[in-house]
């Protein structure tokens, strides 16, 4: 038997394709929502600092427009105070080169990126996802598997950011939904374990609307992982639904408290929900 039979190559074109067609769709639900706002909506406040509907709307067609393979952008951003770290000045920029088209020039930019990119990756799918792409925006080192997780995440969170802000709420269970709150709850183990240091042993499970179960615990050596089955007796429980599980996750709002139940330790729930965020 050849080498080749032996070592069969990486093939993930289908969860790889799974990721595209959520971002797809995730893309189409965005700008529906944008095209239902009124003009005094794009001024609007969001929940990210210094940014409002119309930043959101900006930065979503920066990084579509990078990823599609148009260049990129250095303008003088001014540093602002809600920008502290190299990716967030990156993010501005796309936002100020921006700042002066209209709703509809912002709503076309992410349409026509996104079926530009759509098409290259229907034409040519990538099959290894751990392989790097050739287009990514700011100079970041993701794999494939990593980018295209990431994008449905990252146009969901700022739909529902353009939702709390001009009070339109909705869409939480779609197919990006369910996408982002599992994805983010892949991140519990790192939570408990490398942010609050909690001693070998210690389990937390976080049962979110929608989703399954998810158990994270530290072990003995202080590293934190997924486990497959719950303790009989977790140190903590998280109990909450969709929506307030991503203003956590996400670093958004702070949600009103009986929209949690922590059962268990109580100190450690409450730490645990202090560093919850986990997106940059």
């Amino acid at each position: 038997m050849s080498d080749a039979a032996d070592h069969p190559a990486t093939d993930d074109r289908e969860e790889l394709a799974g990721y595209v067609d959520i971002w797809w769709r995730a893309i189409d639900d965005f700008t529906h929502l944008l095209e239902a706002l009124d003009e005094a909506d794009w001024g609007t406040a969001t929940d990210l600092p210094g940014w409002d509907v119309h930043a959101v709307a900006a930065h979503t067609a920066h990084l579509e427009a990078i990823l599609a393979g148009h260049p990129e952008e250095t303008v003088e951003i001014e540093q602002p105070d809600h920008v502290t770290s190299l990716m967030q000045a990156y993010t501005e920029q796309g936002v100020v080169a921006r700042r002066h088209r209209t709703p509809d020039e912002l709503i076309n930019e992410i349409r026509e990126s996104a079926t530009t990119r759509r098409t290259a990756l229907l034409d040519d799918p990538p099959t290894d996802g751990a392989a790097k792409p050739e287009l990514i925006f700011g100079g970041i080192g993701w794999t494939w598997r990593t980018l295209l997780r990431n994008r449905p995440l990252d146009v969901w969170m700022h739909e529902q950011d353009v939702r709390r802000a001009t009070g339109r709420p909705g869409n939480l269970d779609s197919a990006a939904a369910r996408h982002t709150a599992d994805y983010l709850l892949e991140s519990m183990p790192y939570v408990l374990a490398k942010r609050l240091g909690a001693a070998p042993g210690t389990s937390a499970v976080f049962r979110v609307d929608g989703s399954e179960p998810v158990v994270a615990v530290v072990n003995d050596d202080g590293r934190g992982a997924l486990a497959a089955d719950a303790p009989a007796e977790p140190t903590v429980t998280v109990e909450t639904d969709r929506e307030t599980f991503v203003l956590l996750a996400g670093g958004r709002r702070t949600p009103p408290p009986e929209a949690i139940r922590l059962t268990g330790d109580a100190d450690l729930g409450a730490r645990l929900l202090e560093a919850l965020a986990v997106t940059p």
